[in-house]
């Protein structure tokens, strides 16, 4: 199946072919035609499933068809709520990409940084809002925010959301959008609470689902390092000394294992960015921005933080720790081997740790290559 067979508008067709873009990923196929057509939406995906242009290139194909006539004012239309600021400026991104044939406005707000600049650009009018739920719940209370012309409403990573304690700000929310809308969630997993919230602001979804959590992991080698935690360092160093030419992330479970794993491996001349919540927006950004322009290629993050990277052609992933849950490891090592490319996903594991290897191998019915470190 290829974009055009999808029915695309020409204005975003065009886009997409200077993007390269030509044939959309299995969410796409299956939800764009869905959401389109008005219909709410239900999506099962991981990140880098290609999601974000399966609720963009719906959106801006329905805005586009009513866009703003001459020296109306524009008011926020459809808004976009994600749970971290990198995934925000993602998809803020990704809106540029398609919207660049269109009249469309948009923008991206979250905390974190200074609001004036934010401010003035919504005073100019916007179609479409990109936001994390803080800063977005704070202009509404100042008055810079109105949803009261919205007609799409978009939950992104609606099981982080919950993650990272945003449930009660969605709850608070909600009753502020405009009941006639077209709402889309999209979540990795569905716990309980996001079945409840579901069911709450969709109105009979066309649920769509594709990569299922065990089967992200089919294209990945997994090894396994027992390694007792003085020995981790070591380990950690021989596999990205093996692999100094590919982009890595090493997982940390604290902010400040984060840090320390950092130090300790520029101290040793290995170039490496930390990104975590205690960091500021500038130095996230350009911590990303220096893995992809090539100035270094490693990143040590912890979970939250990651959430919303999306490296091109990552190739290793290193669970320094091992995660609170077995779910996780499978987000964090589905970020390399994306688009039938191979990765390899390493863990140090310490006797503590076993446990949570074997709910991993139960989880993905895999078991994991077991490797001797030096």
């Amino acid at each position: 199946m290829t974009f055009n067979q999808l029915n695309i508008s020409e204005p975003v067709m065009r886009a997409l072919k200077e993007k390269k873009y030509s044939t959309p990923t299995p969410i796409q196929q299956k939800a764009i035609p869905v959401a389109v057509a008005g219909r709410d939406l239900l999506g099962l995906a991981q990140t880098g499933t290609g999601k974000t242009a399966a609720f963009a290139i719906p959106i801006i194909e329905q805005l586009s068809k009513r866009e703003n006539v001459k020296g109306e004012f524009r008011s926020v239309k459809a808004l976009i709520l994600t749970p971290t600021r990198e995934l925000a400026i993602q998809i803020e991104e990704s809106f540029r990409d398609y919207c660049k044939f269109t009249r469309l406005k948009h923008t991206v707000i979250f905390g974190g940084v200074n609001q004036n600049p934010q401010i003035r650009v919504l005073k100019s009018g916007v179609d479409i809002l990109i936001a994390t739920p803080g800063r977005l719940l704070d202009f509404i209370g100042q008055g810079v925010v109105r949803l009261d012309k919205l007609s799409h409403f978009v939950l992104d990573e609606a099981d982080r959301m919950l993650d990272m304690g945003f449930i009660h700000d969605i709850r608070k929310l909600l009753p502020l959008l405009p009941r006639k809308r077209q709402t889309m969630l999209f979540s990795a997993t569905l716990p309980k609470e996001i079945v409840s919230i579901s069911k709450s602001i969709l109105n009979n979804p066309l649920k769509v689902e594709v990569a299922p959590v065990s089967s992200v992991v089919d294209t990945i080698q997994q090894m396994l390092y027992l390694v007792e935690k003085p020995k981790k360092i070591e380990t950690l160093v021989d596999i990205l000394t093996e692999h100094n030419n590919k982009s890595v992330i090493v997982f940390s479970r604290t902010k400040h294992g984060a840090d320390r794993i950092a130090r300790t491996l520029n101290k040793r001349n290995i170039k490496c960015e930390a990104i975590h919540g205690n960091k500021s927006q500038n130095a996230r950004q350009n911590a990303l921005n220096n893995i992809k322009s090539g100035k270094s290629n490693i990143i040590v993050a912890t979970d939250i933080a990651a959430r919303g990277i999306d490296i091109q052609d990552l190739g290793v992933v290193v669970n320094y720790d091992l995660p609170d849950v077995a779910e996780t490891y499978v987000h964090r090592i589905g970020r390399t081997g994306r688009a039938g490319k191979s990765g390899v996903a390493y863990t140090l594991c310490t006797t503590e740790e076993k446990p949570m290897v074997n709910s991993i191998q139960k989880l993905t019915g895999k078991r994991l290559k077991q490797l001797s470190s030096n």
